[in-house]
């Protein structure tokens, strides 16, 4: 791959038109369009980890995404100010604009993710893999014929937030412009973590588009350069483009700390506990310099000594992933670099990191807060689910009438095709908030009604 192919302006839907001309470039008019869309909007009553609301701030899916944001423009500056050096004939290209393109794709990269967070996702996949819609798998329209191919199978059981992202971002709605957000190729190839079809995701349940999109980013990823490493019949894999292994680092850093400092404002790590954790990123004369700037500080409140050394450790974790991106630049634009750049850092943070893992995972993913919004939130969307998916494959019964009146006339409910109505039922149920879901199934099961007297 190479940079000047990889950077591209042109527009999904938009190819044939004039660019605007302003103050902004296409990258920041990008990040403009996600920040003012209701998508990124709804996010903020989307669960990241722990319950909302609260009376104790933490982090929701906007905060993240904002947070992540944030950490990948510089991440993206940082690089291109380095390799700029090595290639000063990007100089008065669109290299310099790589911080503006990691910014925008980080804002979107949890667009696509379902209320209830992780069990929002799970609960939608195992409706179709183990639950009441297995029997989706064979069944065939009496009338048409129309059946769900194996590989649309496989994306309904491995229902994804970042597939889905990209259907959010490049789908065009009824009644809605071609192009979807009409985000330029680079910004949307930035988003697609895993660029493989379904029926190659195996057990980790991660993959990049759904079959309805993969024309949308095989031509995105031939217009780019982006290498096809497989095709079918065994699956369609691409080479990842190299600006999601900074976005992809923006989120490793943002969530796993952000997660730990959280976790100590609501008491379920202790604070010595989460200084040694963090004070763990850095070399013992680098720890002695930030423990005595502490002191010397005067800061007694604990919850912004704990906020320091969060601090301290993004910039820490930010540097190395930038050395590590500048320095494997041949291999990344190869298609060849080999896992995560967080993995890859130097001993002591890697270490450092792997310990927040593990903590995270004993102590935070599976406390008695987390399991509870995640047990609640896993029946509700089963619920929803089934409600929905009912109604749209049998849309006659009287139920389903009053239920699908519901829906907002963008998604295509009445497509003649099964696979096409199931994504837009999942359209709806994902895009909803987590009031707005709990709202609806109290609502279908007789628990919220409001009568007059």
């Amino acid at each position: 791959m190479n940079w000047t192919q990889l950077l591209s302006t042109k527009r999904l839907g938009l190819e044939d038109q004039q660019q605007q001309s302003d103050d902004r470039t296409e990258f920041q008019r990008d990040y403009d369009r996600l920040i003012f869309s209701p998508p990124f909007r709804r996010l903020q009553n989307k669960t990241q980890v722990f319950p909302l609301p609260g009376s104790i701030f933490v982090h929701n899916r906007l905060t993240h995404s904002l947070e992540v944001s944030s950490v990948g423009r510089s991440l993206g500056n940082d690089c291109a100010r380095l390799l700029l050096q090595r290639h000063p004939e990007l100089q008065n290209t669109h290299f310099t604009e790589l911080g503006n393109i990691v910014s925008a794709a980080c804002l979107a990269h949890d667009m696509g993710n379902p209320p209830f967070g992780h069990s929002g996702e799970q609960a939608i996949a195992t409706y179709f893999s183990e639950g009441p819609g297995r029997y989706l798998r064979t069944y065939v329209d009496s009338e048409t014929g129309d059946h769900l191919t194996p590989q649309q199978w496989d994306d309904l059981t491995h229902f994804d937030g970042n597939a889905n992202a990209l259907r959010i971002l490049t789908h065009q709605f009824q009644g809605r412009r071609r192009g979807g957000f009409a985000m330029t190729y680079s910004t949307l190839a930035s988003i697609v973590k895993y660029p493989h079809s379904s029926d190659l995701a195996g057990q980790h349940q991660k993959f990049g588009f759904f079959q309805a999109e993969q024309q949308t980013y095989q031509h995105i990823a031939s217009e780019l350069g982006i290498p096809q490493l497989q095709t079918q019949p065994d699956g369609l894999r691409y080479a990842r483009f190299p600006l999601v292994y900074l976005v992809e680092a923006a989120d490793d850093i943002c969530y796993e700390i952000m997660d730990l400092e959280d976790a100590h404002k609501l008491k379920i790590i202790p604070t010595e506990q989460a200084r040694q954790l963090l004070l763990a990123y850095f070399e013992p004369a680098r720890q002695q310099q930030i423990i005595q700037h502490l002191e010397q500080s005067g800061i007694e409140d604990v919850n912004e000594q704990i906020a320091y050394l969060r601090s301290s450790v993004i910039n820490t974790l930010e540097s190395e992933c930038v050395r590590l991106f500048v320095d494997n630049e041949e291999a990344i634009l190869n298609g060849t670099f080999q896992g995560t750049l967080i993995q890859n850092i130097s001993p002591t943070p890697r270490e450092a990191y792997k310990a927040c893992v593990t903590i995270s995972h004993e102590h935070i993913y599976h406390s008695r807060e987390v399991l509870d919004i995640e047990l609640a939130g896993f029946h509700v969307m089963t619920a929803l689910t089934n409600l929905i998916i009912e109604a749209v494959m049998n849309p006659t019964r009287a139920y389903s009438q009053l239920l699908l009146r519901r829906v907002s006339s963008q998604y295509q409910i009445h497509h003649k095709s099964i696979y096409q109505r199931i994504l837009a039922a999942l359209d709806y149920i994902s895009g909803m908030t987590d009031i707005y879901a709990l709202d609806l199934y109290r609502k279908t099961n007789g628990i919220s009604l409001r009568m007059q007297s």
